[in-house]
């Protein structure tokens, strides 16, 4: 009778444990499900944004891209002895670069310095890594015009020249160029106030010296041809 009661009482005791273990298996499994849910629908749920929000988002974007992305300093290149600009660079691979350089030209022998201003069209098709924060652009081309502040330049012909005596502008001039990049990604610890730094140099001609250079086959490369070199500082 006494062992009949023990093997009960076992039997119950087991019964009550595995009932209680089966519970705390299935509240835990549970509370993991539950929590899974909301990190699914935190990460899954997106914000809802009113068509004010939207336009705003627009307009800051549409300010932003006006801030500009690098500066440069150029020698030479028909653009005044130095000249300094500032720009902005886009595309997939921020391929295209525009940029606005203002310019002086020492007085030599006229009656005083000058002022230039040039607005700069810039293509580099290829990028070119090569390792340790170093890479290339192997062509870079493009457009520029340029313009010489004062009065003894003019865009139309004075009255005092004879009709049809002058064909161009002394005023504006219109560039084309070639030219290589190296460009050295400064490392992010080290960054102090330029993201890249970039060295270039650039062959160029201008509208009038093509001309002369098809009408006038004696002349010589240097004769039309003007070296120029520059920095740019990339800032974003």
């Amino acid at each position: 009778m006494i062992m009949k009661w023990l093997n009960f009482n076992s039997i119950i005791g087991i019964a009550i444990v595995s009932l209680l273990f089966y519970t705390e298996n299935v509240t835990a499994q549970t509370d993991k499900n539950d929590t899974k849910q909301k990190i699914d629908a935190i990460q899954t749920t997106q914000p809802e944004y009113s068509k004010y929000d939207k336009r705003i988002h627009r307009f800051r974007k549409g300010w932003n891209s006006l801030i500009p992305t690098h500066n440069k300093i150029q020698y030479a290149g028909n653009m005044g002895m130095f000249s300094f600009g500032t720009g902005w660079d886009y595309g997939k691979r921020d391929q295209w670069e525009t940029d606005l350089f203002f310019g002086f030209i020492p007085k030599h022998d006229s009656h005083r310095a000058k002022m230039t201003m040039t607005l700069k069209q810039n293509y580099m098709p290829w990028s070119l890594e090569l390792g340790k924060g170093f890479s290339t652009e192997p062509l870079a081309c493009g457009i520029y015009f340029n313009t010489v502040f004062g009065h003894e330049f003019w865009v139309h012909e004075p009255s005092r020249y004879p009709e049809g005596y002058y064909g161009f502008s002394s005023k504006i001039r219109t560039h084309i160029f070639l030219g290589q990049r190296l460009t050295y990604d400064i490392d992010r610890e080290r960054r102090f106030f330029a993201k890249s730094v970039t060295l270039f140099y650039e062959l160029s001609t201008c509208d009038l010296l093509l001309i002369s250079r098809v009408t006038n086959s004696y002349l010589r490369a240097r004769d039309y041809l003007s070296l120029s070199f520059g920095l740019k500082f990339q800032w974003l």
